[in-house]
C-alpha cells in the first residue's frame, strides 16, 4: 500500500522560506537520498491566498510502509534534515496518508 508523508510548514508571509533552494535543491536531495529506500515521487506547493496559515506543503510518497521507515531511519536523512535548515527556520510537521 502506497504511503504519502505530507509535510507542511505553519507561518505568515514574515517567515523565512527559500522557495527556490526548496524546489531546486531540497527535493533533488529528498529524491537521491531516499529512492534507493522505496521512494516512488517527492514535489511541493505553496498555497494561494490565504492559505490557512501554510507557506508549503511537500509529500512524498513511499512504496510502502516499510520503505517510508527505512528512509527516515537511513543515514542520509541527516542530511535531509539539515538542508531543511536552509530552507526555513519554521519546523517542518509530519503527517502520514495511507492509500489504497
Amino acid at each position: 500500500m502506497m504511503i504519502t508523508m505530507l509535510v507542511t510548514y505553519a507561518g505568515d508571509e514574515q517567515a523565512p522560506f527559500n522557495r527556490d533552494h526548496w524546489i531546486n535543491i531540497h527535493f533533488p536531495l529528498v529524491r537521491e537520498s531516499w529512492e534507493p529506500y522505496g521512494l516512488v515521487s517527492a514535489g511541493g506547493f505553496f498555497p494561494q491566498g490565504d492559505g490557512a496559515g501554510l507557506i508549503a506543503v511537500g509529500f512524498v510518497n513511499f512504496r510502502d510502509e516499510a520503505a517510508m521507515e527505512a528512509a527516515l531511519n537511513s543515514p542520509e536523512t541527516a542530511q535531509v534534515m539539515a538542508d531543511v535548515e536552509i530552507v526555513t527556520a519554521v519546523k517542518p510537521q509530519r503527517s502520514i496518508v495511507k492509500q489504497l
